[in-house]
């Protein structure tokens, strides 16, 4: 019962949070800072993780090619297929369920122990939509650009690494990249990472909107949404990657 009781409060939730804003300016206002506290904060590591998980998945591959009939440009096609189909969509987006959803977490749910979102339904503000929307609504604007960017650089790491070990030309990699190139294989990545965005940023809203108690509460709530939100994260790559390629 009390999975099902939770499930019925998170729908309940979303059909707060997805109503009309009453005042769209304040909603745009939100929405840029969210995009901006969510994602362009967020560059940095995504710069770091792609770069050295590019470069390590293209030694990795290189070191396991042993046989003088696999060729050299086998290398940047299993690269390019790696990081476009399961490490940049998925890996970051677990990476991004720490970051982003215990900052949710954790901002929903001090205002919750403050009484601040209180107040807000005191004074007639639909507290769910005016909090919850902006951040949902920015991070499935966010998170895809924040994948392709990883993509390129992930690419680009393997290329560097591969370049300075003498493991194989840049004609080579480059023919390895494009060889059989599937553009379907984008648009999988960022439906996958669509859903992603949504399940870390409404999970642990819901984790966080929902605390009780102080101080301490909050914290769990924050290892709840980083908890929840990767294991669901796990699920929906399976049932989304056996309806898109299975």
């Amino acid at each position: 019962m009390g999975f099902l009781t939770h499930l019925g409060k998170y729908w309940m939730m979303l059909l707060a949070t997805f109503r009309r804003p009453e005042k769209f300016s304040v909603f745009w206002n939100r929405f840029m800072d969210e995009v901006m506290r969510l994602g362009i904060s967020s560059m940095g590591i995504v710069f770091i993780i792609s770069l050295f998980m590019g470069a390590v998945i293209t030694l990795q591959t290189a070191y396991n090619i042993d046989s003088p009939w696999i060729p050299k440009y086998t290398i940047g096609f299993t690269a390019r297929q790696t990081v476009i189909l399961e490490f940049s969509p998925t890996i970051l987006a677990l990476i991004l369920a720490g970051k982003v959803g215990s900052n949710i977490a954790s901002e929903l749910g001090t205002m919750r122990v403050t009484e601040q979102i209180d107040a807000l339904e005191i004074m007639g503000v639909n507290s769910r939509e005016f909090l919850i929307l902006p951040k949902i609504m920015g991070a499935v604007f966010i998170f895809p650009i924040l994948v392709i960017y990883s993509m390129a650089l992930g690419i680009i790491g393997g290329w560097l690494i591969g370049i300075a070990t003498g493991e194989f030309t840049t004609d080579t990699y480059v023919y390895g990249i494009t060889y059989f190139f599937d553009a379907y294989s984008i648009q999988y990545a960022l439906t996958k990472t669509v859903a992603f965005a949504f399940i870390i940023t409404s999970v642990s809203a819901y984790c966080g909107y929902y605390t009780k108690g102080g101080a301490l509460e909050v914290g769990k709530s924050s290892t709840r949404a980083v908890v929840y939100s990767s294991i669901i994260i796990l699920l929906m790559n399976y049932l989304i990657t056996q309806l898109l390629l299975g």
